[in-house]
């Protein structure tokens, strides 16, 4: 339901301090109360999911992560991302208890195109992300990479050749061998070392279907998962779609004596779905299980928040148990009230600062070039606390811009911009080239983007090759201002819009608006002293 704007401001300011919650058992879904959620405070006033009293509030990641895949790997977990046009791109985050996140590292820097679901696997020691691409436009197929530590270097990527397919999902069979299961559900088999197929794409899987009157997007079985425990393969598969309606996206699960079936289906589908609009989180689906620190197991999946289209899909964390007859089934509850943290757990950084002075390469942990072409890394040049860039294109429209992910309803950032040659710099909210709205300039014009176009009519004549830009989101309502003096003095911008729709059910492309600075021309641009905040600190007007 949707809350007023200034009690979830103040509900996100309170962070840990806040009265703790009593932590949720029901597993049926109720609608969110009529009370700010409270999460804990993390670097530049971020939520985290940790709020410092036994208890976590979801998401454990915020902002676009969508399609979890996680790996535990003795006492640390890991995680990584659908990345989508992203790169440098799947960066793989870390955590001792589940609920405290923190980056390690990009795992592929070299461009494939859109990147959907991956799966991150351990093998006899040596690490695998089995990845979706489509480089040519002529076709998916199903790629690979390896490194023998999780902070690389990971390899160039390896095309399987398995064509057609998306959202791969790898287990060991009761053989001995290696397969992977696809979007279908279908699997195919593996050669030992991973790196190529030895054998058919084959149908593996008829999934549980959903009551025909159920208000879904569509069937799409996608993103299967597979576990094996106490004697049992379990797959567990999203079917609905994963955005369109909010009630949609949902997980369901099947079992089987042999990773070559038959498989049953779970009696207890679909066992996480969103069922009303009212609930805190939408098109909740695309779950993996996961061995908790201290025994119990975890559910990690992703979902929309209410009325935050424009964040992305954000993850999840529920607890799970397994059922006398070998079931599972979740605990989670209501959402939008904290959760007991996983029992044994060491709590460790949660998020990292989005604040950038540029004195260190944060590229693919924080910032990553929009469908960038294979040259794109180039463009950019750390020294002297700066990150310069070369221009290009003429404008936000096709200058691929550099992006960062953000994940607060509330939130501003500023940054000083210094131009060199025919250069032209600003900052954006960018969703894509069809979708951005921000404040530009060249030497001799501030511009406005609004609509994805420049407003001509708005355009103002000035004589500056420095400027600091402000842009505030403030639950969608979006302002701007401008410094001469580096930020000593403000200038608000006369217009403001409101980018609540700028998300994937309107411009497709699953991803969410993020904050952007781009470089056009033929000139450069030196970006410095980056500096956000979550929620709304006072701002002197002028």
């Amino acid at each position: 339901m949707a809350l007023p704007r200034r009690t979830l401001f103040k509900g996100l300011l309170a962070g840990a301090a806040a009265a703790p919650a009593p932590a949720a058992q029901a597993a049926e879904a109720k609608p969110a109360d009529k009370v700010a959620p409270t999460w804990g405070k993390g670097p530049d006033g971020r939520r985290v999911a940790d709020r410092g009293d036994g208890t976590y509030l979801n998401p454990i990641i915020s902002g676009d992560h969508p399609d979890p895949t996680i790996l535990k790997d003795g006492e640390v977990y890991y995680m990584t991302f659908s990345s989508f046009l992203a790169y440098p791109g799947l960066v793989i985050w870390k955590s001792t208890d589940l609920v405290n996140w923190t980056p390690v590292g990009p795992a592929l820097k070299k461009p494939l195109g859109t990147i959907w679901a991956v799966d991150l696997v351990r093998h006899e020691g040596r690490y695998f992300i089995y990845i979706p691409a489509d480089p040519t436009g002529k076709g998916w197929s199903i790629f690979a990479i390896w490194a023998d530590s999780i902070e690389g270097p990971w390899s160039d990527p390896v095309d399987l050749k398995i064509s057609g397919c998306i959202d791969p999902g790898h287990v060991v069979g009761e053989d001995g061998r290696r397969y992977l299961f696809v979007n279908g559900v279908r699997k195919i088999r593996l050669a030992d070392d991973g790196l190529a197929t030895d054998g058919q794409l084959e149908k593996a899987y008829d999934p549980w279907r959903y009551p025909d009157d159920w208000i879904v997007e569509n069937f799409a079985p996608e993103g299967p998962k597979l576990l094996r425990h106490n004697g049992w393969f379990y797959l567990i598969t999203a079917v609905g779609g994963t955005a369109g309606p909010v009630t949609g996206h949902m997980v369901i699960a099947a079992r089987s004596r042999s990773v070559h079936g038959p498989w049953e289906h779970c009696p207890h589908n679909p066992l996480v779905r969103t069922r009303s609009k009212d609930e805190p989180w939408w098109s909740r689906g695309h779950a993996s299980l996961v061995e908790g620190p201290a025994g119990d197991w975890w559910m990690v999946y992703h979902g929309y928040e209410n009325g935050y289209w424009t964040l992305g899909r954000q993850t999840l964390l529920e607890p799970i148990e397994w059922t006398a007859d070998g079931w599972f089934k979740p605990l989670g509850g209501d959402l939008s009230k904290p959760i007991r943290k996983p029992r044994g757990g060491k709590a460790g950084p949660s998020g990292l600062s989005l604040s950038d002075d540029f004195s260190a390469d944060r590229m693919g942990v924080q910032w990553a070039f929009h469908e960038p072409k294979p040259d794109e890394a180039a463009r950019a040049t750390y020294g002297g606390k700066a990150l310069t860039l070369k221009g290009r294109g003429t404008s936000p429209i096709d200058s691929s811009p550099l992006t960062c992910i953000v994940g607060d309803r509330a939130y501003e950032a500023e940054i000083s911009l210094d131009l060199t040659g025919e250069a032209e710099a600003g900052i954006l909210l960018f969703y894509n080239h069809k979708a951005f709205a921000g404040l530009g300039f060249t030497p001799n014009a501030l511009k406005t983007f609004q609509y994805s176009e420049e407003l001509a009519w708005a355009r103002v004549p000035h004589e500056a090759r420095s400027l600091r830009l402000k842009i505030r989101n403030d639950e969608h309502v979006v302002t701007y201002w401008y410094s001469h003096d580096d930020g000593a003095t403000w200038t608000r911008h006369g217009t403001r819009m409101e980018v609540s729709g700028m998300h994937h059910n309107v411009f497709g492309g699953f991803i969410s608006l993020k904050l952007g600075i781009y470089a056009a021309g033929s000139g450069q641009v030196r970006l410095r002293n980056f500096v956000y905040r979550a929620g709304l600190p006072k701002v002197v007007e002028s």
